[in-house]
């Protein structure tokens, strides 16, 4: 393609009449010669988040519309509308773009999100297709977790599996995969991609007075839960053997020699909890299909510490996530 801002011609054809409308909040929306767009929040708080996708080449549309609702779903917000940046190289095709763009789009109907702009260029500064989105949601203050109220004692779970997207992602793009894997492991492993989403497990754990929730990204567990003791100014004590691994995950670890402990999560939540309100929620979200495992609870020390046979690790800033060491 040439480089450039894509011609108003392809922006209507590939993108604009690819997008659907839900949201009676979106007033303007994305549209040719329009260079913002404008909801209406009705007096709630705006919560914005914005991420890259720039470990993954596949599945990226969805990718791209999960990370950043994944983010606001942290503060117990409803995600209203999402802006997209889409950075092309010369060499892909418009095939390439309106495939992702479909995959984002029927995301985001799932999600009930709508994307109300953004910006698609070809240009050589990339080698292969990138895409940041920043979604705004809404949320009532009552309804925001309440980071004030965590106490020593209180709960801390994940929802789902460590490691879910690192092993969809690695699955999916590295075919050596197969030789470790069966073919029922390998096609659940890759299926991983459609579970990145955390906003069910969000608007279960609200209704449950939810104190803190931090989606589990780069750095993977370790690197939220160090993040998590330095926002919450509590130790965390956590004990590895109550964290859930798939066998497709730990397959995975081992013959790429990477910890998955270390390896990007999106689609588990982690979560801090009262701990009767844990139980009830605990029962409704797998009344609804949602794993969750309580792996430890706040501590009045502060570091993050986790217990593994009779072993203490004080965890400490996350480097780069293990991902980069198998992805290219």
């Amino acid at each position: 393609m040439e480089i450039g801002k894509l011609k108003t011609e392809l922006l209507e054809k590939y993108i604009f009449n690819k997008l659907s409308s839900n949201r009676e909040e979106v007033i303007v929306k994305s549209g040719t010669g329009l260079d913002c767009a404008v909801m209406d929040f009705a007096g709630d708080l705006i919560v914005a988040s914005t991420d890259p996708i720039t470990g993954a080449s596949k599945n990226i549309g969805s990718l791209a519309i999960n990370v950043s609702v994944n983010d606001v779903s942290c503060q117990c917000a409803d995600p209203v509308g999402l802006l997209m940046t889409v950075l092309i190289p010369p060499s892909a095709s418009l095939e390439d773009l309106k495939e992702i763009i479909e995959d984002a789009n029927n995301t985001a109907k799932k999600l009930n999100v709508d994307i109300i702009g953004g910006h698609t260029e070809i240009t050589d500064a990339v080698n292969k297709i990138l895409i940041s989105t920043t979604v705004l949601g809404r949320v009532n203050k009552k309804n925001m977790p309440d980071i004030k109220s965590i106490k020593a004692g209180d709960v801390i779970a994940v929802s789902k599996y460590v490691g879910i997207e690192g092993t969809s992602i690695i699955s999916n793009e590295k075919d050596e995969v197969k030789e470790i894997l069966s073919q029922k492991e390998l096609e659940f492993a890759k299926s991983l991609s459609q579970d990145i989403s955390v906003l069910k497990e969000s608007r279960l754990a609200s209704k449950y007075g939810v104190k803190h929730m931090h989606d589990i990204t780069e750095g993977g567990l370790y690197g939220a839960l160090w993040e998590t003791g330095v926002a919450l100014g509590h130790g965390l004590r956590i004990y590895y053997d109550d964290i859930p691994l798939l066998d497709e995950t730990n397959k995975i670890a081992e013959f790429y020699g990477i910890d998955p402990m270390r390896l990007i999560s999106s689609g588990s939540m982690l979560m801090i909890f009262d701990k009767d309100k844990y139980k009830d929620f605990k029962n409704e979200a797998e009344k609804n299909g949602i794993k969750i495992s309580e792996i430890g609870e706040v501590t009045e020390e502060k570091s993050t510490q986790v217990i593994a046979n009779d072993q203490i690790l004080i965890l400490s800033e996350p480097g780069s996530d293990e991902l980069y060491k198998v992805i290219d």
